[in-house]
């Protein structure tokens, strides 16, 4: 049965292999900013994000039990702001579907999972950010329903 499920500390060495096609994604994109081949968290940070309830990790695991995508978030709320309300946001960190299960609804789970896990947990809103040398992960969030909230701009001063 596929199914989404909390992420245990059994899926790491998966988690470790898509996080690298994260970063691939986004070094073929902007090889001047990132390295590849790499990973964001090694296996002893992801044991710590896995067992703190402000850092829920959830994976995609299909019939035979692989993982084939995982959705960090991150718990945000600035309370007593001078200027924001106090909002609580729950923001993806990263999306991932392994290379070969893309288009199969895997990250459509992921993401519905997610925005149901916000729900019941009383959050206001989902964030995320989005690279734009990673034009299908924009189209795939816009067809979830998200839309920009605000545009980080940058000049490359060489």
């Amino acid at each position: 049965m596929k199914q989404v499920r909390r992420a245990e500390l059994k899926d790491i060495p998966e988690i470790l292999q898509l996080l690298v096609q994260v970063d691939m994604v986004h070094h073929n994109g902007r090889p001047d900013i990132f390295k590849g081949p790499a990973t964001k968290y090694n296996a002893k940070e992801l044991e710590t994000i896995l067992q703190d309830d402000k850092t829920p990790v959830f994976v995609y695991e299909d019939e035979d039990g692989k993982v084939l995508g995982h959705g960090f978030c991150i718990h945000q709320q600035k309370v007593g702001d001078n200027v924001l309300t106090d909002i609580k946001t729950l923001y993806i960190d990263d999306i991932c579907v392994d290379e070969n299960a893309r288009g199969k609804g895997v990250g459509k789970a992921l993401y519905e999972h997610i925005l149901d896990f916000a729900k019941n947990e009383k959050y206001y809103n989902i964030t995320l950010n989005v690279w734009n040398c990673n034009p299908g992960a924009m189209k795939f969030y816009e067809t979830m329903g998200l839309a920009p909230m605000k545009v980080c701009m940058e000049k490359v001063i060489s």
